[in-house]
């Protein structure tokens, strides 16, 4: 009987290996085209908007009096039509939107794109645009995804074209976000391994759908990396312990993120459903007010990556920041509107590599030339700690970074990281949010 199935789990496996499907193929691209075109715009509008907020808030810091009110009442109006938005029209498209993939994938949710589509784009720019500590990614991601559904209606592809379709537009989304083609295709390869049906051809898809989009945003927006830092060198091996006691840390970093993140969408949700206006005007000027006096504290995270890799903090004050965005981002994202965390998380990572370089610096003074080369790490690992992705993490911080020279230090981080949060009892954030949506469907 065992030789039976083993065989027929070979025969199919040989018929598979000579199935062709060169449409699923075209229509990736097409997915990846049409995925790269409306990120590059989403990335494009928001932008302005952010360069207008900031405008706004430095006006408001240096003048007071009427630029107060016009500030408050510009993150006010973000967040309560972002709101207003998910609960009215699509309660699906709040937050990042990766655990409604995934449960697309697994055929328990549905894509109901033609709603999620405009709902996500314009609610997002809303959210965002407020100066949420928010990132771009989840929106991306979930355009994408839904991008890859709607080429699948519109041309009345088969059933079996659903699932490579929409893993193909969450790569695509992903790699819009931050140039990083290759960590979209990993990112659907490992995050959403359980729910993605691997095969050549589909494999092929993502990677199809990915560089395309990666082609397109390169072409109307640049091609420099997100982050433009020092590039460094390979790490001499007595280093390397430093970086397992850094992945120590962001364990910790990670499993507290995990269930306070879950903790205070529980505290939001009654809260919000009781009243929209309320809490919009609640959240709008407590995100404002700070965001005035305070702009690295607000955002998703790209100018106080920036200034913290420029040393403009010191240890203490990068502490300080890094528990104010970590407090905030759950602020934020347990609001409910729409938003990713791979950016709030990224920053979340930098602030406490160079923190950690910092002491490490001062205590081993003849290992480490710069702190910054632990802000890359730490990327990496507080990713593996929370999504436990660790590859992703490592794609991601050597993509949007151009630190290809990292990479050995960066393996020590994430598996640390991710394999010590998994002892603590901590679930993939997505798989968590999956099972709190489908409990409370």
């Amino acid at each position: 009987m065992k030789k039976k199935v083993t065989e027929t789990k070979f025969s199919l496996r040989l018929a598979g290996a000579y199935n062709t499907d060169f449409r699923l193929i075209f229509f990736a691209f097409v997915v990846g085209l049409v995925a790269g075109l409306v990120g590059s715009f989403f990335r494009l509008i928001l932008e302005q908007i952010d360069l207008w907020r900031s405008s706004v808030f430095v006006l408001a810091k240096a003048d007071g009096g009427m630029h107060w009110v016009f500030a408050i009442a510009l993150a006010v109006v973000g967040v309560t039509v972002a709101l207003f938005m998910v609960k009215r029209w699509a309660p699906e498209a709040s937050g990042s939107g990766v655990h409604e993939i995934e449960g697309a994938l697994d055929e328990v949710r549905v894509l109901r794109w033609k709603r999620i589509i405009p709902v996500k784009f314009i609610a997002s720019l809303f959210s965002l645009g407020s100066g949420l500590l928010l990132g771009r990614e989840g929106p991306t991601i979930q355009l994408g995804a839904n991008i890859g559904k709607m080429v699948k209606d519109m041309f009345k592809l088969p059933k079996e074209h659903d699932n490579p379709l929409i893993s193909s537009g969450a790569a695509a989304g992903l790699a819009c976000a931050f140039n990083a083609p290759f960590s979209g295709i990993v990112f659907v390869l490992e995050e959403m391994h359980g729910h993605f049906k691997f095969s050549f051809y589909s494999v092929a898809a993502i990677m199809v759908a990915s560089a395309t989009a990666d082609i397109v945003v390169r072409l109307l927006i640049g091609v420099d990396p997100v982050i433009r830092m020092m590039v460094f060198g390979q790490q001499a091996l007595s280093t390397l312990w430093l970086y397992m006691v850094l992945g120590l840390v962001l364990s910790v970093l990670g499993f507290l993120f995990n269930r306070l993140l879950v903790i205070s969408l529980d505290v939001f949700t009654p809260l919000v459903n009781k009243s929209l206006v309320a809490s919009g005007l609640v959240i709008g000027t407590t995100i404002a007010v700070i965001g005035i006096w305070f702009p690295e504290l607000i955002g998703g995270g790209y100018t106080t990556v920036a200034e913290s890799l420029e040393f403009t903090f010191g240890v203490k004050m990068l502490l300080i920041i890094l528990v104010a965005r970590f407090f905030l981002t759950l602020f934020s994202y347990g609001s409910g509107v729409p938003g990713g965390i791979f950016a709030p998380l990224l920053a979340l990572g930098v602030l406490s590599g160079m923190a950690y370089g910092f002491m490490a610096q001062h205590f081993f003074p003849d290992l480490v030339d710069n702190p910054a080369v632990f802000a890359v790490a730490g990327m990496a690992g507080v990713f593996a700690a929370t999504v436990r992705a660790p590859l992703t993490g490592i794609a991601l911080a050597i993509e949007m970074t151009s630190n290809y020279e990292l990479i050995l230090p960066l393996i020590i981080t994430t598996l640390v990281s991710s394999v010590v949060t998994s002892q603590l009892g901590n679930q993939p954030i997505y798989t968590t949010l999956l099972k709190r949506t489908l409990a409370q469907a």
